[in-house]
């Protein structure tokens, strides 16, 4: 058995953005060499998020809207954790939109159904982070 391992780095410049990508992530797929196995892609910091959804604006203006109801970023003194800090809000968000996804690999491509997309959720942008791809198989 063969296994990837590559490091994404990204930085945004608002707090709170989603990104696609899926291309960075099939990019890594393709410099592996494997050809039947998983594939693991996980935001490395605690308020970023790597969730597979469709690409489609109008969802994700919904995601912020939803996201921002069930924690809204202020006032910053409603989060016991913003003693030091103003992101619990993001700590909450990243809870919600997941840590990682885990993606079958089959015939040298990703597995994923119609619309699905991976997606980089940043929620206390503004600074490098970086995501984790492993892919593991033949």
């Amino acid at each position: 058995m063969k296994s990837f391992r590559k490091e994404l780095w990204f930085e945004t410049r608002q707090r709170r953005e989603f990104h696609n990508i899926t291309p960075t992530v099939d990019g890594c797929l393709q410099e592996s060499g494997i050809r039947e196995g998983l594939l693991l892609c996980n935001a490395m910091h605690i308020t970023a998020s790597v969730f597979i959804n469709d690409d489609e604006s109008g969802l994700h203006q919904d995601f912020e809207a939803w996201l921002e109801r069930l924690a809204p970023e202020k006032p910053h003194s409603h989060y016991k954790h913003n003693g030091y800090e103003d992101n619990g809000d993001a700590h909450l968000k990243r809870t919600i939109m997941g840590r990682e996804v885990v993606v079958a690999v089959t015939a040298g491509q990703l597995d994923l159904g119609p619309w699905e997309q991976i997606f980089y959720g940043e929620f206390d942008g503004k600074r490098r982070k970086r995501v984790l791809v492993k892919i593991i198989g033949e």
